[in-house]
């Protein structure tokens, strides 16, 4: 009797375990967060030691490899522009009519002063084909169940050696991230919120980054709109686009 209720155990885990396997559940994130293409309209407040300022912007993006982004406002950002093509990327400044390319050591730099970094605006990567998951836990937060996962690099170019996500399994989004360096060494932290269905699918519309080495409240970087898989002129993707 004791054999079978110790198989009965076995199996019944077994089931368990497969019913979301941390493959599984970072696809779904992938196939909430990913399209193939965005049109989005935003705010990012960065939160200094002193004060606090907003700035806005609308981006262009197609699949994983190329985005567009103007600012629009306040009048000293008003039409900053970004381009990013596969693992490049240009600013044209329009203050004094000039395009830069920004590369090499310069993508770790922080973008306009926030706690995100232009390495992290440009890694639009699904998450399945940069890191290799595992399940270390399952927690409750706010009264949801999540599930704890542990990301740990399988390519040389990826931003973060590791990540710890928090994914509710409800929407399958994470509500909070942590990013690592190959040390161990905390470097970032992410906090997601405000979930809402669009087109069948779930996304956050609010985000707070934190570089944890900056002093400051963080980044709060929030959705005005957003839409899904909708037409983008070639043209946004080329410098000449730039300067127009």
């Amino acid at each position: 009797m004791t054999r079978i209720i110790t198989l009965l155990l076995i199996v019944s885990l077994s089931i368990v375990g497969k019913a979301q396997t941390a493959d599984e559940i970072i696809k779904k994130i992938d196939d909430n967060m990913s399209a193939d293409t965005r049109i989005v309209e935003s705010s990012m407040t960065i939160h200094g030691r002193r004060n606090s300022r907003t700035i806005t912007s609308v981006s262009y993006t197609m699949g994983t490899e190329k985005s567009f982004t103007e600012y629009l406002s306040p009048a000293r950002e008003k039409g900053t522009k970004m381009l990013k093509l596969d693992d490049r990327l240009w600013t044209y400044y329009p203050a004094n009519d000039r395009i830069v390319q920004i590369s090499g050591h310069m993508l770790r730099q922080s973008l306009m002063g926030s706690d995100l970094s232009y390495e992290d605006m440009m890694d639009d990567r699904k998450l399945c084909d940069v890191y290799a998951p595992v399940i270390e836990s399952t927690e409750t937060i706010d009264g949801h169940k999540v599930f704890v996962l542990k990301l740990t690099a399988k390519v040389d170019n990826a931003a973060y050696y590791s990540r710890k996500l928090w994914v509710d399994e409800t929407y399958f989004l994470p509500v909070k991230e942590e990013l690592y360096a190959k040390s161990g060494q905390l470097l970032k932290r992410t906090v997601l919120s405000d979930f809402k269905q669009i087109k069948g699918r779930w996304y956050p519309m609010k985000f707070n980054f934190k570089d944890v080495l900056k002093q400051g409240d963080g980044t709060d970087w929030e959705i005005i709109s957003i839409k899904f898989n909708e037409e983008i002129p070639d043209y946004l993707f080329t410098k000449a686009a730039l300067k127009q």
